[in-house]
């Protein structure tokens, strides 16, 4: 179990809240690697940002709404199929609150 934890806490960016994995695995690929040799860690929208950590997630740095990430992961999603002809998948499903 501290292997275990060990390991999450160098790889996982546990030091920001986050969804977790903001991306399904695609087959044939690892969606990280995709969304890393696309030039996207780092990149923010608000206060959402791709991990600089581990590509696959979507950390909160401060404010974040669900507007940002969700605009974020739209931009992740585009880039990523225009630099790569992949099309990835979100992990996080969104469900609006009610009106």
């Amino acid at each position: 179990m501290d292997a275990n934890m060990r390991a999450r806490r160098e790889k996982q960016p546990l030091e920001y809240p986050s969804a977790g994995s903001a991306f399904k695995r695609t087959p044939g690929h690892y969606t990280a690697q995709l969304i890393d040799s696309c030039g996207l860690r780092g990149t923010r929208v608000g206060g959402a940002q791709v991990s600089e950590k581990h590509a696959g997630f979507i950390v909160n740095t401060g404010g974040a709404t669900a507007a940002d990430v969700l605009a974020l992961m739209d931009l992740v999603k585009k880039t990523v199929l225009d630099r790569t002809g992949v099309a990835i998948e979100p992990e996080i499903i969104y469900v609006p609150a009610a009106e």
